[in-house]
């Protein structure tokens, strides 16, 4: 609060500041980030002051009584400050926290868009949420083409598998029977809920007690990283 008002009555906490008051990502940094509208620069001790000809009211929220950017915001500033992968893990704490709106970070790469820190987030977000949610029969073909180029023998694909402890068999994606190997497709839109989320852990400890193995695979990574995932199956399939 002192930084703040050090730098006069319209201004607020941004940027790693921000983000720790917001409990988005810790700091160790002495100086403190605070933003001021207007384009000067004012020099304080301990502090550095940011200005921005963008910051509206909607951008400002307060924690603690203490004015500081919001979300949104401080998520855009960050992309000034921090490498990437930065930027990622604080995204991953605003969706745990359930505060990530990703409406109002396209609304700050909107009114920002001359931004350097605009374009970087905007790959960051591109990079993590696909601009839409694969269909089954696209995931499934995109998995078996992952097989086949790595000559990966075909799996069964929606069976059954039954850990024989008195519970109802458990549906699988991907079924390697003889190996006793079963690879789940995960995507947002069905495994997201909190419901699926606790199902999905319970599937994965019945089928370890069984003896099987279960893996579970994103979109994201069936398209970032598919020699990755196809090295991890071939690798299981030989154990």
């Amino acid at each position: 609060m002192a930084a703040v008002l050090a730098c006069g009555p319209d201004a607020v906490l941004s940027h790693r500041s921000a983000a720790a008051l917001l409990g988005l990502r810790p700091t160790d940094r002495s100086n403190l980030d605070v933003m001021v509208p207007g384009r000067g620069r004012r020099r304080q001790p301990g502090i550095d002051v940011h200005s921005s000809t963008t910051l509206t009211d909607a951008d400002i929220t307060r924690v603690n009584n203490i004015p500081c950017t919001t979300v949104s915001r401080t998520v855009l500033d960050l992309c000034d400050v921090i490498a990437s992968r930065g930027v990622e893990r604080t995204l991953d704490q605003a969706e745990i926290l359930q505060v990530l709106d990703l409406r109002k970070l396209q609304d700050q790469i909107t009114r920002n868009a001359s931004r350097p820190a605009a374009r970087r987030l905007r790959t960051i977000l591109e990079d993590i949420y696909t601009s839409r949610t694969p269909t089954w029969n696209e995931f499934e073909e995109a998995f078996f083409l992952l097989c086949r180029s790595h000559g990966i023998r075909q799996p069964e694909v929606n069976e059954f598998v039954d850990p024989h402890d008195g519970e109802p068999a458990i549906r699988a994606d991907f079924v390697w029977r003889a190996e006793r190997l079963v690879v789940e497709t995960d995507g947002r839109t069905t495994h997201g809920t909190r419901q699926a989320f606790e199902r999905d852990r319970r599937n994965d400890q019945r089928l370890m007690l069984a003896g099987w193995r279960s893996i579970r695979v994103t979109w994201r990574q069936l398209m970032n990283e598919p020699a990755r995932v196809a090295r991890t199956i071939i690798a299981l399939l030989k154990r």
